[in-house]
């Protein structure tokens, strides 16, 4: 009976919108191939359970809470939605800003959900091209409007640690954890997975990492050489680069939604895994409500973002943490939260597939479109950033990409294979961690002995 009211309550819901009846007669009967990341998203999806909405008379009304059950409790991440408004209270209330930023940062966690959710039901109506492209653009909304909020604020060292951040979460943490958790749970199955699209990623990770080094390696250059360290060359060299990686990425997307679309197209969940898990055929809302959605919840990601930004330094006074690990360590691993779990729920069904493009998907679109897009928009605001990510990040960087490719290339899995990534991660976050430790104490000398001097010049 909840079934049947169900599908009764979504198909009222999905023809009374505008636009909403024409696009599930032409996209219904597909099959679309679905990308890693929606299959990956879907994962985190219940279904709604509308008996008590279909007792409503009033047909609007009915529609009205249809519609608002299946944005707010579609989700198995529905108990974090509190944690929006409270941000806001506190913020507008002067609430500590250690507990804004916290709040801000998990309210980002199912939002950052919805707004993929929201992305392939307009796709069920646009078609899998222009949803793949949409899904291109917000697959990674949350780092971009991050970025953008900190590059208005001048915080660029924010945005580069942000970003380098996110691509070592999706190639060491999510997938490391993804391929030792669901080794130890198919420990006695064979795992496989289809390397050409691995190969893809990691091509163009390897590219990206080329764009850094090189900066990296001219900015040594020039500090070895007895002219004075200029940074219009070190601007134009990022700039140019940008726009070959925007290049690529561009070639990426043409190649995965026209050409070779089966390589990235994820192989269907089977019917008895989940009960509880939703494989949908048929959009569950109409166009112009999911329109609508996608720019309110956009909205809202773009507040909560400004929060973060705003109090990231105060977190880190009050946490005893610098802003640099913040960054590089927690801000992808909470603002991630929702596509992490599905890549590892995925792993542990033995779809790696799923959850290699879900990791590797995400690292490539960070690397080659968001952070050659943060630098070209930085160009427009006039503000000087570069692709130049210091010593220590553009190094992290290489190695992650490069334990990637070589974990991956026989096209088989098992439990080590996921633990010496996870390993790496924590490595390097200890590294960070030690490091920016190290400094603050060193500029705590620095600043202490240039005090001593100054009193001890003054007293001479």
């Amino acid at each position: 009976m909840a079934s049947r009211c169900y599908e009764a309550a979504r198909i009222m819901e999905v023809g009374n919108l505008k636009g909403g009846g024409g696009g599930l007669g032409k996209e219904v009967h597909h099959g679309h191939g679905r990308t890693a990341h929606n299959m990956s998203s879907s994962s985190l999806r219940k279904k709604s359970d509308l008996s008590l909405v279909s007792k409503v008379r009033c047909s609007p009304l009915r529609a009205l809470l249809a519609n608002l059950q299946e944005i707010f409790l579609g989700t198995k991440l529905f108990v974090l939605f509190p944690a929006v408004p409270l941000a806001i209270v506190a913020n507008y209330y002067h609430f500590g800003r250690a507990w804004l930023f916290a709040l801000s940062l998990l309210g980002l966690t199912p939002l950052a959900e919805r707004v993929s959710f929201l992305t392939e039901q307009i796709a069920f109506y646009t078609g899998p091209t222009v949803g793949g492209l949409l899904n291109a653009t917000c697959g990674n909304a949350t780092e971009l409007i991050i970025a953008l909020f900190a590059l208005h604020q001048g915080k660029i060292d924010v945005v580069k640690c942000s970003l380098v951040g996110s691509v070592l979460s999706n190639l060491l943490l999510v997938l490391g954890s993804s391929l030792f958790l669901g080794g130890l749970a198919n420990l006695h199955k064979e795992q496989l997975y289809d390397r050409k699209q691995a190969d893809v990623n990691t091509g163009l990770l390897l590219l990206g990492a080329l764009c850094h080094i090189l900066l990296l390696m001219f900015r040594y250059a020039v500090n070895t050489g007895e002219q004075a360290v200029d940074a219009a060359p070190t601007l134009a060299l990022s700039r140019a680069c940008s726009m070959i990686m925007l290049l690529a990425y561009v070639a990426y997307l043409f190649f995965q939604l026209k050409t070779h679309r089966q390589l990235f197209e994820s192989q269907e969940e089977d019917g008895d895994d989940d009960d509880d898990v939703v494989s949908e055929d048929e959009p569950v809302i109409g166009f112009a409500s999911a329109l609508l959605w996608l720019v309110g919840m956009t909205a809202v990601i773009a507040l909560l973002s400004e929060y973060v930004v705003g109090t990231i330094e105060a977190a880190s006074d009050s946490w005893g943490i610098s802003v640099s690990f913040i960054s590089i360590i927690l801000l992808p691993i909470v603002g991630n939260a929702a596509e992490h779990a599905g890549a590892i729920i995925f792993a542990f069904k033995n779809k790696l597939d799923i959850t290699l493009g879900v990791s590797l998907g995400s690292a490539t679109q960070i690397s080659m479109f968001v952070v050659p897009l943060s630098v070209i928009v930085a160009w427009i605001m006039g503000i000087k950033m570069d692709l130049d990510l210091k010593l220590l990040e553009t190094s992290s960087l290489i190695m992650a990409i490069l334990v990637i490719a070589f974990t991956l290339q026989d096209g088989t899995s098992h439990y080590l294979k996921g633990l010496v990534p996870l390993l790496c991660y924590l490595a390097i976050g200890a590294c960070f961690f030690v490091f920016d430790s190290q400094t603050d104490q060193n500029n705590g000398i620095d600043a202490g002995g240039l005090t001593t001097t100054a009193a001890v010049t003054k007293a001479y």
